[in-house]
This record gives C-alpha cells, sequence and structure tokens, in this order.
C-alpha cells in the first residue's frame, strides 16, 4: 500500500505561522482563509496535518509555549545570581513590552480571548502558567537559598506574584505608547524581592 504523495510543504513552517496569526488577533478573530493564506497551504492540507481550527491552535499554543517557557527557565535558572536573572528577565520583558505593537504573551492574550466555561481550553492554559510560576519558584527558592532573599517569604507567594505580574506586563504593553509604567513596574518587583 502506497503512503500517498510527501507533503508539499514544511509543517513546522506552517505552524509557525499559524501561531503567529493566533497571537495577533486572537482565537476567534483569525479567519481560516487568513490562516490557510499565512501557513501556504489549501484547507485539505491543513485539516490532514492539523485537524480543525480548534486543534490547530491547540498544536499553535504548544509550540508558542515550549519554546517561550523553555526560554524563561533558561534564563531564570541560568548559572549565578539567581535574583540577578530574575532581574535580567523582569528588564528583557519590560523591553519587549514596552513598544509600540507589542503582541503581548500568546499565554495571556488567549486567557482573556477564550470563554471561561471551556474546561478544555482553561486547563491547557492552566497548565501553561504554572509551568512559567514553576520556573520563577525554583529561582526564587535558589535566591533564598543564597541568601539574596529573606527566607520568612513564601517563594510560591513570590512566584505567584512575578507570575501575574509579568501577564499584566504583556497584556497592558499591548496598549502602551512607552515602556516607562512597565519600567517602573519591573523596578517596583525588584525592590520587593530585594526587601523581602
Amino acid at each position: 500500500m502506497s503512503r500517498g504523495p510527501a507533503k508539499q510543504f514544511d509543517p513546522e513552517v506552517a505552524l509557525a505561522q499559524a501561531m503567529g496569526v493566533f497571537w495577533a488577533r486572537g482565537y476567534e478573530a483569525a479567519s481560516l482563509s487568513e490562516l490557510l493564506k499565512q501557513m501556504g497551504i489549501g484547507r485539505k492540507s491543513m485539516y490532514d496535518t492539523f485537524g480543525n481550527k480548534r486543534s490547530l491552535f491547540l498544536k499553535a499554543l504548544e509550540h508558542y509555549a515550549q519554546t517561550t517557557i523553555e526560554s524563561i527557565r533558561n534564563r531564570l535558572l541560568a548559572p549565578g545570581s539567581a535574583l540577578k536573572n530574575i532581574k535580567r528577565l523582569l528588564g528583557d520583558l519590560q523591553k519587549e513590552h514596552g513598544v509600540p505593537g507589542s503582541k503581548g504573551c500568546m499565554l495571556g492574550t488567549n486567557v482573556a480571548d477564550f470563554d471561561t466555561s471551556d474546561r478544555e481550553m482553561a486547563s491547557v492554559l492552566r497548565t501553561y502558567l504554572r509551568e512559567v510560576e514553576d520556573a520563577f519558584y525554583r529561582a526564587v527558592l535558589r535566591a533564598q537559598e543564597s541568601g539574596e532573599v529573606r527566607r520568612t517569604v513564601d517563594p510560591h507567594a513570590l512566584a505567584r506574584m512575578l507570575l501575574c505580574m509579568t501577564q499584566g506586563m504583556a497584556l497592558v504593553g499591548r496598549v502602551l505608547d512607552n515602556e516607562t509604567v512597565l519600567k517602573g513596574t519591573a523596578e517596583a518587583a525588584m525592590s520587593l524581592l530585594e526587601k523581602s
């Protein structure tokens, strides 16, 4: 039995293109015609390779989460001062989201976009957000163990604060026209960590 013709496109490239559309537009506003155009494939190829629009979105979200969360984790858990790693990451996010045209974080924009009764989507997004929280938790714990942050503060609470703050920075950054607000937010967070 023959396997059929080989794909005439690179699924990874097509998925990255779909991710860009979903990230910029959100799930609901991303039309199938726009997705197909950006992906450079036909409707049958999309359904054969990725399934329907929702399954394509979930694969695109997974692709985004894997690359973004891995990058955050690597930066937070890099050798050296854990507190400096946190500060560096906050500075990077402030610069990324403090420029006009920032798309924000694909996870956060879709937390805001989806109906809260969609349990499957809530579970998927919650899982990814917990991975980010865990990376912050491990960095805060390292900072406490090295004496950079006092041990009297719950590292889980600090990690959740950093998760919520960075998600807020990404969301607010979508409508700001300068980075002053985000810079102040990052500095305030560091001040809390350094005094904690």
